[in-house]
């Protein structure tokens, strides 16, 4: 469901697959549905999770700062684009989000009488470290090997967990005390799959991923200021080379095309939500030039400033 050779195991070995429309996941569908009973995105009670619907393909992408945690889809089939990979997760593939970075989403599998359902559990970074200790007692060695997003086969059992989870909530009785058990229970099944150390590097202190968090923190809060790849691998307590090779590893793209991404998404932001002006917007995301701007805008959205804000303006139904 990848375009790269990144595609890992969820499962252990003699553990059946999850296949599409088993009861599981029918039950998943089910239950989500009540959840969200329109399109669009829904948090629920217990604060790191959120279930998103469509009813029918998106027509045009979505631009934003994927936030780490895992995917559970019940129904339908999502596409996410990193730079150049793409990454495809349907109801019979999961998806762990593994780093903050700038991701361009669409639905491209979605339909009235199916419409896509997805469960996402956000990841706590505390809560991480916790379980990490108590899943790697022995210790964690550091990997160089990590991905903004890992896609694999469904664990069956973090399925079943996603459907307990589902019922205890819509029950309410004692769903505050025992969600978060049933939560703890998913994040260590992930942790124990054979994927599991790759994405624990999430949570790892001094890990690469955790450094290179560091510095994204960084740019989310600086953007618009001029930026020195050195200033950066301080920041994040590595050397410039070092920094700039685990960086694009992490994000898939270099510290100076994040920021970029960052202040583009800004910027557009600015103009839907805010009405703000092409030129105003240019300057208040950090460039001084607006043809640079322009220019830039239109590589990563498509469409020039004033059309592509017309367009959302115009098709504006909600985004999922």
């Amino acid at each position: 469901m990848s375009n790269n050779s990144d595609i890992v195991i969820f499962t252990h070995t003699g553990e059946e697959e999850v296949s599409s429309g088993s009861a599981e996941l029918n039950k998943l569908a089910e239950l989500l549905a009540k959840m969200a009973p329109y399109d669009g995105y829904f948090d629920l009670s217990v604060p790191c999770l959120r279930v998103i619907r469509s009813s029918k393909p998106m027509e045009t992408s979505v631009h934003s700062l994927a936030s780490p945690g895992v995917c559970i889809v019940a129904q339908g089939t999502k596409a996410a684009y990193i730079s150049d990979n793409t990454f495809e997760y349907d109801e019979s593939h999961m998806s762990v989000y593994a780093a903050e970075v700038p991701v361009t989403t669409r639905i491209v599998k979605a339909s009235k009488e199916k419409p896509y359902l997805c469960l996402v559990v956000s990841f706590d970074a505390q809560k991480m470290a916790e379980l990490i200790i108590k899943v790697f007692p022995a210790g964690l060695e550091r990997t160089a090997n990590t991905s903004p997003i890992y896609v694999g086969n469904s664990n069956p059992k973090i399925l079943q967990s996603a459907n307990r989870l589902m019922e205890l909530l819509l029950q309410e009785e004692d769903s505050d005390l025992l969600a978060p058990l049933i939560i703890d229970e998913i994040l260590i099944r992930l942790l124990r799959s054979p994927a599991g150390s790759s994405i624990a590097q999430i949570g790892l202190t001094d890990s690469y991923a955790q450094k290179i968090a560091r510095a994204i923190s960084w740019l989310k809060e600086n953007y618009v200021e001029p930026v020195k790849v050195e200033d950066l691998a301080q920041i994040a307590g590595m050397s410039s080379s070092s920094f700039h090779q685990h960086f694009k590893d992490v994000t898939m793209m270099s510290p100076l095309q994040f920021q970029k991404a960052l202040r583009l998404q800004e910027a557009r932001n600015l103009m839907v939500s805010k009405k703000m002006d092409v030129s105003t917007a240019c300057m208040q995301v950090g460039y001084s030039s607006i043809s640079q701007f322009s220019r830039e805008y239109t590589r990563h959205f498509g469409q020039p400033p004033k059309k592509d804000v017309s367009s959302i303006r115009e098709s504006s139904k909600g985004v999922y």
